[in-house]
């Protein structure tokens, strides 16, 4: 019987202190003193001058840069050079939420997909100026504003301000909603 990956997870951390020679908060001491942050850093510090394997420098990295705060990926898409772009995103997902109480707005990293039962459009600050707004019209045209884009959404309308998302880019996201129930 295979275990899960949180049973992985809690066997490798109880064994972190065998395997290594130290306890976990030992070497989060370690880090914090080197004074690294990024994880690949890390990862090198761990693994050529302590010897720890690839797969336990990563946990005690990962462990190591966990703040314990939740990081909201909204706010840290539109902040900084891409902030004046939040009220163009807000328009967008209320629009959105208007298609039907199935609408859900899940952000990721760096993009926001909105599905119903498989996502139909994806929302992404795709420069300091511009948002490409993703929708999933598998065989329409492009045209010079609906352009072809990927695998997940098939075309893209590039936004720059609140008035491009018009009556035009509301019916292509409209439309994508209706084809992704």
């Amino acid at each position: 019987m295979t275990s899960s990956p949180e049973d992985q997870l809690a066997t490798m951390i109880a064994n972190i202190s065998e395997k290594t020679g130290k306890p976990l908060p030992e070497w989060i001491a370690i880090i914090e003193k080197s004074g690294l942050e990024k994880h690949g850093a890390i990862l090198k510090l761990l693994k050529e001058e302590h010897g720890v394997t690839h797969g336990f420098a990563n946990l005690i990295a990962a462990k190591a840069r966990e703040t314990g705060e939740e990081v909201d990926p909204v706010a840290v898409q539109y902040s900084g050079s891409k902030e004046a772009l939040r009220p163009l995103y807000e328009d967008i997902v209320k629009f959105a939420r208007t298609l039907g109480s199935d609408v859900e707005i899940a952000p990721k990293k760096t993009s926001v997909s909105l599905r119903r039962k498989k996502q139909f459009a994806l929302i992404t600050p795709a420069t300091k100026t511009r948002i490409d707004m993703g929708v999933a019209l598998k065989g329409e045209e492009p045209t010079e504003r609906l352009e072809t884009y990927n695998a997940m959404c098939s075309h893209k309308v590039r936004l720059e301000t609140v008035a491009d998302f018009d009556d035009e880019a509301k019916d292509w996201i409209k439309e994508a909603y209706s084809r992704s129930g």
